[in-house]
């Protein structure tokens, strides 16, 4: 069982887990093989340090986790990896916060070349973040398991009922966005207001959005429509602490799961996650199989990686029509001129 103290009422900067045999071999592979520097400490199996956290395992089984950013290591590392369940709850700092009702708002997909962007949003008050937590949600991206993931959003959508809303951004969508918007910025803002507007639809009271911190707040502000512009729009780093956002992005990741598949099944192609070498290959193979066209209706085309296919094609954008126009190249920045200079 985890203990943890707490100096007044900021979150805990000391974390104790007591582990059995196996979550003690686990840890210590992690210990070993992460990014971490080795600390001697007495009575320790292991102990060692990283940015803001020190973890040390003693020979007891007894683990501890201290340093300011010590909480972020048990929700992103411990939990997920070591002991697969929640067992610290979610920032005591925002508890009254996560407990009054409110809306999250998070996304999946942005970063994977294949398949849609998702974007959710999840209504929740006091009652409902209870079972929450009694089911374990998190940020999907401290899961390592799609299996996972894929049981949890089943488990959400039996227990929120009609108090969601999902906004799925097919390949082809997305690309007609960046053409028209320029950046995934502007596409981000866009998503998260048709949720928003979406799930006010169903729950028209809700007081409060909650979102991670991705752009300007008039980005959002300037997307929603009539109704969107009466809630109170909320946006910090780490949203995903908030239980509304962490089941946000469970939902929101199991409808880029599903549209992954759904892809893969209709070009007979199986399409990876992410933007890796296998990315690449398999891209290379749908444009062999399909045409580069296809990557149109599979991709994310403004990502550098459709370069690189089309050159291994030897074939330029041009093959893909409007929709695959290259990026604009970012604007050079320049520092504001001191007064009485000029720049050119």
């Amino acid at each position: 069982m985890p203990s943890s103290s707490t100096p007044g009422a900021r979150e805990p900067a000391s974390f104790s887990f007591a582990l059995d045999a196996e979550a003690q071999e686990r840890l210590h592979r992690e210990l070993a093989t992460g990014n971490y520097r080795p600390v001697p400490t007495p009575h320790a199996r292991i102990s060692v340090e990283r940015p803001g956290c020190r973890v040390t395992l003693y020979r007891t089984g007894k683990c501890v986790a201290q340093g300011k950013e010590a909480g972020d290591w048990v929700r992103f590392v411990l939990e997920p990896r070591i002991l697969g369940a929640v067992v610290t709850g979610y920032d005591a700092v925002r508890e009254p916060e996560a407990l009054a009702p409110h809306m999250g708002v998070d996304e999946s997909g942005k970063g994977d070349y294949f398949g849609p962007m998702v974007i959710a949003a999840v209504y929740t008050e006091g009652p409902v973040v209870e079972r929450l937590r009694a089911l374990g949600v998190r940020d999907s991206k401290a899961i390592a398991s799609d299996a996972r993931v894929r049981k949890l959003a089943a488990d959400l959508r039996a227990l929120l009922g009609p108090h969601f809303a999902l906004v799925p951004v097919g390949p082809a969508a997305y690309n007609r966005l960046h053409v028209d918007m320029g950046t995934v910025n502007r596409i981000l803002a866009w998503g998260h207001a048709r949720a928003i507007e979406n799930l006010l639809e169903r729950v028209p009271d809700c007081p409060r959005a909650v979102a991670d911190q991705f752009g300007p707040e008039r980005q959002i502000r300037a997307a929603l429509l009539r109704n969107g512009r009466r809630i109170e729009l909320v946006q910090r780093p780490k949203a995903e602490s908030d239980p509304a956002v962490a089941a946000a992005s469970i939902l929101a990741r199991d409808g880029f799961l599903s549209g992954l598949e759904r892809l893969s099944r209709r070009f007979g192609v199986a399409l990876p996650k992410g933007a890796s070498a296998a990315v690449r290959e398999a891209a290379g193979a749908l444009v062999r199989a399909h045409g580069p066209a296809a990557l149109i209706e599979t991709a994310k085309c403004h990502f550098r990686t459709t370069d690189a296919v089309l050159a291994d094609a030897g074939v330029t954008r041009e093959a893909l029509g409007p929709l695959g126009r290259a990026p604009p190249p970012r604007p050079r920045w320049k520092p504001a001129p001191k007064p009485g200079e000029t720049h050119p």
